[in-house]
């Protein structure tokens, strides 16, 4: 099987693709330039990235002869010093156990198994799960996180279908303390065509879950569907209004999406992004890094580097 650094590659050739196709010109005159920022543009960098770079060859280099390599390089520099500030690896904290995770997003962008496959991210660290299926309107929501619960050994604490998503959350949060867990989990409905009911929802998990820890959420993770592009934008403005969101994960980077996106929900945000996922398997969402990222979205090149350890942190 292609490792997770080649599948992530080979789902950012779409946009790579793009900024290639407007490598044509040895010079960089206002063609060739012109060409480069509707590439960028293009690939979902957003317009304001988008005209910095551009700006900057501007400045650097207009006029003079350059080759691709180079422009591949200045650009990766670019985009991993955007990126940088934002590449966080999501360190549970050891003075909150469990550590409480709201998992919020719109349906359909992955949010149920990317808690699984979160789980066991943090399995492999020796570190337990209590998972909670809070998505009580969807049957499916719930079949998935128990099969989830199943690979990675973790608990799954569910109830009727249309039931009471807040009650699941504090009885997660009262058994995962029972359990010794590290971290809870709590999946979420996502129906952002019904915003007022929504935002009640969430706001009754929070109110609940605080009866029995006062500091909790400790975590609150937007899951993003990379293929949706820049109407990624308006789910986070969105779910920012809803719930304090603390980080994000961006899914489906698997070669529908154009990639760009993350460059402007870092460029407009500035919220830490923890994972990024590439398909369905357990070993496709993996942390993000902004070095990688960037090489593959402009290069079509990616280095692979060793495995980041995840770890506690220490209270104080």
């Amino acid at each position: 099987m292609a490792s997770f650094f080649s599948r992530l590659k080979q789902g950012l050739n779409r946009s790579s693709q793009k900024i290639n196709a407007a490598l044509t010109h040895r010079t960089l005159d206002d063609a060739a330039l012109n060409a480069l920022e509707d590439a960028l543009i293009g690939a979902d960098l957003g317009p304001a990235v988008a005209a910095r770079v551009i700006q900057d060859f501007r400045r650097t280099r207009f006029g003079k002869d350059v080759s691709t390599e180079e422009i591949h390089r200045v650009l990766s520099q670019e985009i991993a010093r955007v990126l940088a500030p934002v590449a966080t690896p999501f360190t549970p904290n050891v003075a909150h156990k469990p550590h409480v995770v709201l998992v919020v997003g719109v349906n359909g962008v992955g949010k149920t198994t990317t808690i699984g496959k979160m789980a066991q991210w943090f399995a492999r660290k020796n570190l337990t799960s209590m998972l909670v299926a809070g998505d009580t309107f969807r049957a499916a929501a719930t079949e998935q996180l128990e099969i989830w619960g199943q690979r990675v050994g973790a608990r799954v604490i569910s109830g009727k279908q249309g039931g009471d998503a807040a009650g699941l959350a504090f009885d997660g949060i009262q058994k995962a303390r029972e359990d010794g867990c590290d971290l809870v989990f709590i999946d979420t409905a996502g129906r952002l065509h019904n915003k007022g009911a929504l935002m009640d929802e969430l706001t009754k998990i929070i109110r609940v879950m605080r009866k029995i820890d006062e500091t909790a959420p400790h975590s609150v993770l937007l899951v993003l569907d990379a293929t949706t592009g820049q109407n990624a934008l308006e789910q986070v403005r969105v779910f920012k209004e809803l719930v304090n969101v603390s980080g994000l994960v961006v899914t489906k980077l698997d070669g529908s999406a154009r990639g760009g996106v993350v460059i402007a929900l870092a460029e407009n945000f500035g919220l830490p992004v923890h994972f990024v996922g590439v398909g369905e398997q357990a070993d496709d969402l993996q942390p993000f890094s902004a070095l990688q990222f960037a090489e593959g979205l402009v290069a079509g090149q990616i280095k692979d580097e060793p495995d980041q350890n995840v770890g506690l942190n220490e209270p104080g």
